[in-house]
């Protein structure tokens, strides 16, 4: 049985809020991300979660709306994309976060120079749900 649009919607946005805890539980990727600081947007194309992140630590993660706050970089997909992403073993063209902006199910935007300098904390930072995510989707 295929979940319905808007209980996929749910769960990547359960999934998205719960990733700053997540990353507390990954001192290796906090410590890759020990240089970088940046506010960016994150998550479902159409409700991002605007990330302050401090030496690789994200100290605040406030779901959008958030009104008058400036970011250098968003990096947003469709819950579907998403979805397709936190599997288990994602299929080829939904494994990889710039796979997923080729496919047009992901739009990456802005200053891109802190996304790209620091490309791998991002690709494993949202892989983090996806040891969770079938099994709240299921």
């Amino acid at each position: 049985m295929t979940p319905s649009p808007d209980a996929t919607d749910d769960a990547v946005m359960r999934a998205f809020a719960g990733l700053p805890a997540l990353l507390d539980e990954a001192p290796r990727l906090v410590a890759r991300g020990r240089l970088l600081d940046c506010d960016c947007l994150l998550g479902p194309m159409a409700r991002p979660f605007h990330a302050a992140i401090r030496a690789g630590r994200i100290v605040e993660f406030v779901p959008s709306p958030v009104l008058m706050r400036s970011w250098r970089f968003s990096y947003r997909a469709t819950p579907q994309a998403w979805s397709a992403y936190w599997q288990a073993e994602p299929k080829p063209g939904w494994h990889d976060l710039l796979a997923l902006t080729k496919r047009g199910e992901a739009v990456l935007e802005g200053d891109l120079h802190p996304f790209m300098a620091h490309l791998q904390y991002f690709k494993d930072l949202l892989a983090l749900p996806r040891q969770h995510f079938a099994a709240a989707v299921s």
